[in-house]
């Protein structure tokens, strides 16, 4: 996509070519004008090549004037690449997505590079194993039926908490790689590393009580149950673990 200077130049450029293609027109138009009427003396056709000469010369000059005020008027900066490569991503992005497959497509597209990230961290085996359970109940989801949507919607609650869980994760281990300064984390990445695995556990024990409920299975629907709560209940520590000083605030009230 042209930025805004280059579209401000190229209509710059083509006002400057349109009057002097019409400033041709008009001293050719006048000049067989001149020529022919002396010519031939004044006659019918003579109008016609009078008008025309003074139309082709009345066009030029509003072609000069719109030249010069659009040259008069200040060219639009050069813009920022990392901005224009932002802007240029994101409609491709909306292109992409109004394809059949286009949202699928991206959706998987970013998972693999949030992957990537986190490639040779501690993090990356519990991240793979969310992404893998969550793939499998997106799955699942239109054939839970209505009654789970609640199940769902914890479901998807905790996925946010737990990825966010991951990333902070990978943060205080780059940090720790650092240097030896990074030993004093160590403590705090161990925590959350903790949390981490317990939390993506029981995502995929929530998904494997989804699936037995899918195959109608009646000791699923219990299951499911159990899943759930203590999903919730993760999901309920690690905003706890997120927002530390809620807590202490709620008891006090």
């Amino acid at each position: 996509m042209a930025s805004d200077r280059t579209k401000h130049l190229k209509r710059l450029r083509k006002l400057h070519r349109s009057a002097r293609g019409w400033t041709v027109r008009a001293g050719l138009l006048t000049g067989a004008t001149a020529v022919l009427v002396p010519y031939a003396g004044l006659g019918l056709p003579d109008a016609f090549w009078a008008a025309a000469a003074g139309g082709s010369i009345a066009v030029t000059w509003w072609r000069w004037l719109d030249y010069r005020a659009f040259r008069a008027l200040p060219v639009p900066a050069e813009p920022d690449p990392a901005l224009a490569g932002t802007v240029a991503r994101e409609k491709l992005v909306g292109l992409v997505q109004r394809l059949p497959a286009g949202r699928s497509a991206i959706a998987e597209f970013d998972r693999q590079r949030d992957a990537f990230k986190l490639r040779g961290l501690t993090v990356a085996e519990p991240w793979r194993r969310l992404d893998r359970a969550a793939t499998m109940l997106s799955g699942l989801v239109g054939r839970l039926g209505p009654a789970a949507e609640g199940a769902v919607l914890d479901a998807a609650v905790a996925e946010r908490q737990l990825r966010d869980l991951a990333q902070r994760c990978a943060s205080v281990e780059r940090t720790m790689r650092i240097g030896p300064s990074g030993d004093a984390l160590r403590p705090a990445h161990r925590m959350l590393a903790e949390q981490l695995e317990q939390g993506v556990t029981a995502y995929e024990q929530f998904v494997t009580a989804a699936a037995g409920c899918v195959a109608e299975d009646n000791a699923a629907v219990g299951s499911l149950a159990d899943a759930t709560a203590f999903l919730r209940g993760v999901a309920e520590g690690l905003a706890d673990l997120r927002n530390p000083q809620a807590a202490p605030r709620a008891q006090t009230a």
